[in-house]
């Protein structure tokens, strides 16, 4: 039989992947901002007109304005993270397949795959 069991996806921060981070992080904040911009212009075009809408827009915009500062925390950890530390990246589905005589706690026991530069470096059992 099989059954699905969580798997933790960790990386491990290289000089490479670090860089990636932050670029991948400064583009997410810059579209935020954008997004926030967008959104202030549609909210000042309906701010006189419509309450409803306008309130709306705020709520995006503050919406957006919280993911920001997620991100600006998350650059500044990228940035203070020594090279070689573990970041939890995701988690996953596996596939485990049980048998009569299988060792459940073992089988049931945390997954860890550890990824350096997009590569699987290591695979953690238990």
């Amino acid at each position: 039989m099989n059954i699905l069991h969580q798997v933790t996806v960790k990386q491990i921060l290289t000089e490479t992947s670090k860089h990636e981070l932050i670029v991948q992080f400064t583009t997410k904040k810059k579209k935020l901002e954008q997004e926030c911009d967008q959104l202030y212009f549609e909210y000042k075009k309906v701010e006189k007109s419509n309450n409803q809408l306008a309130t709306q827009f705020l709520k995006e915009i503050d919406k957006r304005r919280d993911k920001i500062k997620l991100v600006e925390f998350q650059l500044k950890q990228v940035h203070t993270l020594p090279i070689g530390s573990e970041l939890k990246e995701k988690e996953v589905q596996a596939i485990v397949k049980v048998n009569i005589g299988d060792n459940w706690n073992e089988l049931m026991s945390e997954k860890t795959i550890v990824i350096k530069d997009g590569i699987v470096d290591q695979i953690r059992l238990g």
